[in-house]
């Protein structure tokens, strides 16, 4: 007999991150679709990882999070945005960032509250917001700038919006907020009484000398909101599956909350490894723009020659492409086309909408060796 199980998310199946590197898999294709890289991390990352596993620290750490890394954290903000924040209460690591996402939305967001998405977005918020019983406004943003109307925002603001979620540097459209972004966002927020999700996770990928902002920076807007980040992404160690939490003391206890019941504590020997880092090569931070705006130009120059129309990137490791003079059909199938018969995995953009508008554009990661960008842009430069 069939168990009928209604569903909580009906409308969400496999992510088409996973369904693009498993494709990517099957055709043995240059995989430049799903974040991650295809290079190591830092051997000295490696050795402490080893040394601290081999020392017998694989137990539960605390649920915070182990304080020598909560104080390394805290160091980080200081050193990046001059903000002091209490390594003690206000800084909680996660089992990645994508949990410390759930876990705010889960905190913050009760049954019929409506919370500000901007898309094209990550995946993770919208069913996150679905499970806590919220509703999420998808405000659309554009090519091929993809800045917010804080007008637009404004006029979407009622007595049931709880949350506004931001995401800068901006996955896909590698955007950056602007100083005057946060201002906006900022009177927004206090004005309505409204709370803000800050999604940093490409923080430290900021290119061109642009100055690098944080919701930390401006006290109105830290005072209510809940920011992300991911040592995954800054250190190339994605499989380890860790980031963090910062937010002030009364949020961060009812963020603690939830994430005590999600995983508790998260994997033990890289938090200690992570910490070692941190605290003796800064360096692997603060020259983390430069090594990726090295990998974004390298790309470009690539693809120079190709019929690709390229966006501007100004953060994170994603470049955005519009086709539109090689072909005419939808992005999902674009792309499918691509990884079968050009051996080249990308990620359409239309899956991150709500309701995709008309536009022929795909997102491709330069988060890899050279050889591999080098190998990819001579074959996109014969479409």
């Amino acid at each position: 007999m069939q168990v009928e199980l209604p569903s909580k998310l009906p409308q969400v199946g496999t992510s088409i991150f996973s369904q693009m590197s498993q494709l990517a898999a099957e055709q043995q294709a240059i995989n430049l679709s799903q974040g991650f890289p295809d290079f190591g991390c830092s051997p000295f990352l490696l050795e402490q990882l080893s040394n601290f596993s081999q020392l017998g620290l694989n137990q539960y750490a605390p649920m915070p999070g182990i304080l020598p890394l909560r104080q390394q954290i805290a160091a980080l903000i200081a050193r990046c945005y001059q903000q002091r924040v209490c390594p003690e209460q206000q800084i909680t690591v996660t089992s990645g960032a994508t949990e410390a996402l759930f876990c705010g939305i889960q905190a913050l967001v009760q049954p019929g509250d409506e919370v500000i998405v901007f898309d094209p977005a990550y995946d993770s918020y919208a069913p996150a917001v679905q499970l806590a019983g919220g509703k999420t406004v998808h405000l659309v943003l554009t090519a091929p700038d993809f800045r917010v109307d804080w007008q637009q925002v404004a006029d979407h603001i009622n007595e049931r919006t709880k949350l506004i979620i931001v995401n800068s540097p901006h996955n896909p459209s590698s955007q950056v907020f602007r100083h005057d972004d946060w201002l906006q966002l900022e009177r927004l927020v206090c004005q309505h009484g409204l709370y803000c999700l800050s999604d940093e996770v490409y923080e430290h990928m900021v290119f061109d000398q642009r100055p690098q902002l944080s919701a930390l920076c401006f006290a109105g807007l830290a005072a209510r909101a809940l920011v992300v980040s991911s040592f995954g992404k800054t250190f190339h160690v994605t499989g380890w599956k860790l980031g963090y939490c910062v937010a002030p003391a009364q949020l961060m206890a009812e963020f603690r909350k939830v994430h005590q019941y999600v995983t508790f504590s998260s994997f033990t020997p890289a938090q200690h490894a992570i910490a070692a880092m941190l605290q003796q090569h800064p360096e692997q931070v603060s020259g983390l723009a430069h090594f990726y705006q090295q990998k974004r130009d390298a790309f470009v120059d690539g693809l120079q020659g190709s019929r690709l129309q390229l966006l501007p990137a100004e953060g994170t490791y994603f470049q955005l492409a519009d086709y539109s003079a090689i072909s005419d059909i939808p992005d999902v199938e674009f792309c499918r086309w691509l990884t079968i018969e050009h051996k080249i995995a990308a990620i359409p953009l239309s899956v991150f909408y709500q309701t995709p508008p008309a536009q022929r554009l795909v997102r491709f990661c330069f988060a890899k060796e050279e050889s591999t960008l080098q190998q990819a842009a001579g074959v996109l430069c014969q479409l």
